[in-house]
């Protein structure tokens, strides 16, 4: 497996993430902001995020605040 590579398209607000080389020739819609991109065999090599920005704050703040709930509630339990 080939080093993970990201590649940030800001006027689009694209993230590309590549996991392996090879040509995609297929595509699955993961969410509605997610695409696994697949080679001949199927195999995931790429996966792209629209709104990257959104996406990874909300994500990013969904994560953060579920953990300090739980060691909120760890410390009140």
């Amino acid at each position: 497996m080939t080093k993970l590579k990201m590649t940030y398209f800001e006027p689009e607000d694209v993230l590309h993430l590549l996991i392996a080389e090879g040509t995609e020739v297929d595509s699955i819609e993961l969410g509605p902001q997610i695409t696994a991109e697949l080679n001949a065999n199927g195999e995931l090599i790429g996966v792209e995020i629209f709104k990257a920005s959104s996406f990874l704050r909300d994500f990013l703040l969904e994560t953060v605040q579920a953990k300090l709930l739980n060691l909120t509630l760890a410390k009140t339990g």
